[in-house]
């Protein structure tokens, strides 16, 4: 690139900075002003207001001066919150002011223009924009198209434009770094350079290397359902943190970011993303994990972790139990169960006031069959509570009557006496009438318990309801069709209920439950989630996608995950697509396949795309990095000191470091060898956890989604991994290395790396 056309470019950003500088002052001036108008507001607050309440035009004017309080405050705030967020995007546009130029023109006699592209948007006039949002429309064209005609959306339409020039930019606090002009959408050598860099504990935004596919999956605002198939490290993820950022950008005014919700593996993946929304000058979204979202709505229930769930030895029997729990077919019958819930066989619970039976299980169960068929649960169960509210306050006359009361208004201390007066007057026109005013207070206060009881419906019973179901689904269901024996099947009844009385339930158990109780109470959802997006989807089953869909009616779903890398339901993985085309509008779904990883050196790619069997496509980027190293220790001592002499080298040259082990037990002893040995080490335990910088010790199950410049496989053993369902976990813990792989086995290595050609991985002592 010739200097001349480096320092014109230098020229014209110095003095954009330069604009965005004076821009940043006058933002300051305005947050100073609103800030003091602001207390001169609430200063001048009392003084102004005048309270007349000696007429009604008086009160008229009192509240008509509050208003007009408030409505200056809230202009002041607005100024003020307005003000705040423009400084924000103008102190990160001053360091990285844009990262592209495009050249076009719009028609053969339209003059030639000029844009600059940034992490957001900035103009001098109103209409006179010096560095465009790369989410605004125009931008489009510099992610998907080469030079010549490219077409992109914009509100009134499709419009074509001649690009001619297309120039990428490196800047650094208001410097340009390198420079290169290009007829591809991103250049491999931007790419390069951005994927060569260290990683971190946080992820990075991408918006500077959006590559052409992924940039479709940001800008998608027709599908219903969006399916991202995504190999290990092609960005899915990051495409997603910016699709995000896309969508609030578009939506403006109309969306939230707490009207997008992000489903993610574990609560470490959440701590690892988020910087990247903010950086984009957004707020992050709602963020939890499947097992944070059914926890939170079974507060007494401990359901089963992470941990459990992968340590899990399931019988044959219980792994088709567990299957057929997670299918479509399971979600019909519930729904169809639950519907006939109208009709029948809706347990009840007594209501009981002083240890008695007060309402009989009976009478609630002739009240809510007394409807006519057009009452449906929710109606049903509303009206019931209506004419059980109606008993109790016919009971509270016959209740004032009994000995209790009259002994506790005997035993009324002053202190509570005042208490039941209240403000009420206490000028009563008999000793009698003051007695029944008293008793009558007394017996309400006592049935506030019951009346929360109906409100709350507590007459229901959701343990008692889902044993029901469950001992019910043989007669609804073809167990057999699903190699299920109906003995299996009562067993496995058998030991749910043992769970629920220990106040415990299997993850498989939760949606179900969930699913019944909402139906039997007439939830029909958060109808005010937008969009809900699901990481790692290979992770879930069909019932727990129906029931997210009917949780969530009105929200549009982003579904994205690598079908390599079913970890807990690896058999289920490969029909997914296929139950998902019967829940949502074919003509809405959109399947987009993301086939090249970005990740990893071309090296560690092709070394881990040989673990798999039948992988979906996996392309490696062209990055070169070393060969992949395989140790086989003759014991566990030796095979220790291959990673303590591993990790001296990696820190040497500031590698990131993850030693993944399969499960938790070894990974609690590994980490108490190396710290007995010197070596400084952070366990990762809990899915709850915090990711530390420095060299951390991580189980199989949690490393889903991060990803590290080096990562260790401790035990890489026949004696860990022999069964051939464990192909998609290695696969997935080898895919997590961006730079260098160290493989260490003891005794014998794992089979499922006996695919891997020689010449892919070097043999270390």
């Amino acid at each position: 690139m010739p200097d001349s056309i480096r320092a014109q470019e230098q020229k014209h950003l110095d003095a954009v900075v330069a604009k965005i500088r004076t821009a940043q002052t006058e933002a300051k001036q305005r947050i100073d002003s609103a800030e003091d108008d602001e207390a001169g507001i609430r200063k001048n607050f009392v003084n102004d207001l005048r309270i007349k309440t000696d007429s009604y035009e008086g009160l008229l004017e009192t509240a008509l001066s509050v208003r007009q309080q408030q409505q200056l405050l809230a202009e002041r705030q607005n100024s003020w919150q307005h003000a705040t967020t423009e400084l924000s995007t103008l102190q990160r546009l001053e360091k990285k002011a844009y990262f592209a130029r495009i050249d076009f023109q719009e028609g053969p006699k339209s003059k030639p223009e000029t844009i600059y592209i940034g992490l957001g948007s900035f103009s001098d006039t109103p209409d006179h924009f010096l560095i465009y949002d790369w989410r605004a429309p125009i931008s489009s064209i510099y992610y998907d198209g080469e030079l010549g005609d490219v077409s992109y959306q914009t509100p009134d339409g499709e419009q074509t434009v001649d690009v001619q020039l297309k120039r990428q930019f490196q800047i650094e606090d208001g410097t340009i770094v390198t420079l290169y002009d290009t007829d591809q959408t991103v250049t491999d050598q931007m790419l390069l350079s951005a994927l060569s860099e260290h990683s971190d504990t946080k992820m990075k935004s991408i918006v500077t290397t959006i590559q052409k596919e992924q940039n479709q999956i940001i800008r998608d605002t027709k599908s219903d359902l969006l399916f991202v198939q995504g190999a290990a490290g092609s960005g899915k993820t990051a495409a997603i943190l910016q699709r995000v950022a896309y969508l609030l950008y578009r939506y403006r005014g109309h969306l939230n970011a707490g009207q997008v919700m992000l489903f993610s593996p574990n609560q470490l993946f959440n701590d690892y993303i988020d910087q990247v929304l903010p950086e984009l000058g957004e707020h992050n979204m709602v963020q939890m994990t499947y097992y944070q979202y059914a926890g939170r709505r079974l507060p007494k229930i401990e359901v089963e972790t992470l941990a459990q769930r992968f340590g899990e030895t399931n019988t044959p029997a219980q792994k088709q139990i567990n299957r057929l729990k997670g299918s479509l077919a399971f979600f019909d019958a519930v729904t169809a169960y639950a519907d006939h819930l109208e009709a029948s066989d809706m347990v009840f619970r007594n209501i009981k006031f002083q240890g008695n039976v007060f309402i009989p299980k009976e009478k609630i169960e002739s009240i809510y069959y007394s409807f006519n068929r057009n009452y449906h649960l929710a109606n049903r169960l509303q009206a019931t509570k209506e004419a059980l509210i109606r008993i109790l306050n016919r009971r509270i006359s016959s209740e004032m009557k009994t000995k209790w009361v009259e002994q506790a208004i005997q035993d009324l201390s002053k202190q509570e006496l005042d208490s039941l007066y209240g403000d009420d007057p206490r000028e009563f026109e008999s000793s009698d009438k003051e007695f029944q005013f008293l008793a009558r207070k007394i017996v309400m206060k006592a049935f506030d318990p019951i009346r929360k009881a109906i409100v709350r419906a507590r007459f229901l019973s959701i343990n008692n309801q889902y044993v029901h179901m469950l001992r019910d689904m043989p007669n609804r269901l073809e167990l057999k069709d699903s190699h299920v024996s109906v003995a299996d099947w009562n067993a496995s009844v058998e030991e749910t209920i043992t769970k629920l009385k220990d106040h415990r339930m299997q993850l498989v158990d939760t949606t179900p439950y969930l699913y019944l109780y909402d139906k039997m109470t007439g939830k029909t959802g958060e109808r005010d989630m937008r969009y809900v997006f699901m990481d790692e989807i290979q992770d879930y089953n069909a019932f727990q996608l129906a029931f997210l869909k009917y949780s969530f009616p009105r929200a549009r779903f982003t579904m994205l995950g690598d079908l390599n890398q079913a970890i807990f339901t690896k058999e289920n993985s490969r029909t997914l697509l296929q139950e998902l085309s019967t829940m949502f509008d074919p003509d809405k779904t959109r399947v987009v396949q993301l086939t090249q990883s970005y990740r990893s050196t071309q090296q560690v790619t092709d070394f881990t795309k040989h673990i798999l069997k039948n992988g979906e496509a996996v392309t490696a980027f062209a990055r070169e990095g070393e060969l992949p190293t395989i140790t086989v220790a003759p014991d566990e001592a030796a095979a220790r000191e291959r990673v303590i002499a591993q990790l001296k080298q990696n820190n040497a040259e500031d590698e990131t470091t993850a030693i993944i082990g399969k499960d938790l037990a070894d990974c609690r002893s590994l980490t108490e060898e190396l710290k007995a040995a010197g070596v400084a080490v952070t366990l990762i335990q809990s899915e709850n956890q915090r990711l530390a910088p420095g060299v951390i010790v991580v189980p199989s199950f949690l490393a889903k989604g991060l990803e590290f410049d080096a990562v260790i496989v401790w035990q890489a053993s026949a004696s860990r991994y022999a069964a051939e369902d464990e192909r998609q976990l290695l696969y997935t813990i080898c895919s997590r290395a961006m730079h260098r792989l160290s493989i260490v086995g003891v005794g014998e290595l794992s089979p499922l790396l006996s695919d891997v050609p020689e010449v892919e991985y070097t043999v270390t002592k």
